[in-house]
């Protein structure tokens, strides 16, 4: 089992910056990627970003160029910088870490941008 502590949320206007981090516990080897995903209400999840192993990265085309994922391998810990923040960006934001190509979730943290 994983464990994911999601911290970092918060009300922000528009055109300012947040940083969400996932700290992973537990079972944390043989991990294959570490992501971000957004869920707004009435919409379904959707990828925010994604990172693999190997240090790839995968964006949203909404979020390319204004937000950054990284991990610190060291920590176990994912980072999703927020830039330039735009009210469509409110959402509950979901860690996810897959291991062993099965899927584990954070509890989730909401991130509010007003205009």
């Amino acid at each position: 089992q994983v464990q994911l502590v999601e911290s970092g949320g918060g009300l922000v206007q528009a055109g300012e910056s947040l940083t969400l981090s996932c700290a992973a516990s537990g079972s944390i080897l043989s991990i294959n990627a570490m992501g971000w995903y957004r869920q707004a209400p009435g919409k379904q999840r959707e990828l925010v970003a994604r990172i693999n192993s190997a240090g790839s990265t995968t964006y949203a085309d909404t979020v390319k160029g204004r937000f950054t994922i990284s991990r610190d391998n060291a920590k176990n810990t994912v980072y999703l910088q927020m830039n330039s923040l735009k009210p469509e960006d409110t959402a509950v934001y979901y860690c996810n870490v897959l291991r062993r190509w099965v899927g584990y979730w954070g509890q989730g943290t909401q991130v509010t941008v007003s205009s």
